[in-house]
């Protein structure tokens, strides 16, 4: 027998405050992985429009004016294309990050101390993104 009960509103909003660290790397840990995820079609949607440039001939390919080139020194260019490299990096980092900290967690390494290595990891990862917007922004024009 089956009994149904009111679970309440799934979608309450309003619990955010009471989620502990945890439950935001797991939050964290799972939309990174998911604009990972679309980030990889769309690089590899990008890359398949490259095939033209593969036709042209290879004199074309070498003073870098085939199709494939100039589009992305086209894009490499742009201001928030930059900022959405510096946007993957901090997604990409932060996901490393705490995938290695789940991964001693599952090995039982650090079991008491999970609050503290989340935060670590935020730390780092913030870091690691700021340490690396000069090297993103040298060369852009706004």
């Amino acid at each position: 027998m089956s009994q149904s009960y009111n679970r309440g509103l799934i979608e309450d909003f309003g619990r955010w405050k009471e989620f502990s660290a945890g439950m935001w790397a797991w939050i964290f840990h799972k939309f990174t992985g998911w604009v990972l995820i679309g980030y990889l079609f769309t690089h590899i949607a990008v890359l398949s429009t490259s095939i033209g440039a593969a036709s042209e001939s290879t004199d074309v390919i070498q003073a870098q004016n085939d199709v494939y080139t100039t589009t992305l020194q086209g894009l490499e260019g742009l201001f928030l294309i930059r900022l959405l490299e510096i946007g993957l990096l901090a997604v990409a980092v932060f996901h490393i990050l705490n995938g290695l900290r789940l991964l001693m967690v599952d090995l039982g390494i650090g079991l008491e101390s999970q609050d503290k290595s989340f935060y670590a990891s935020l730390v780092l990862t913030g870091a690691i993104t700021v340490a690396s917007v000069p090297t993103f922004l040298t060369g852009v024009t706004l």
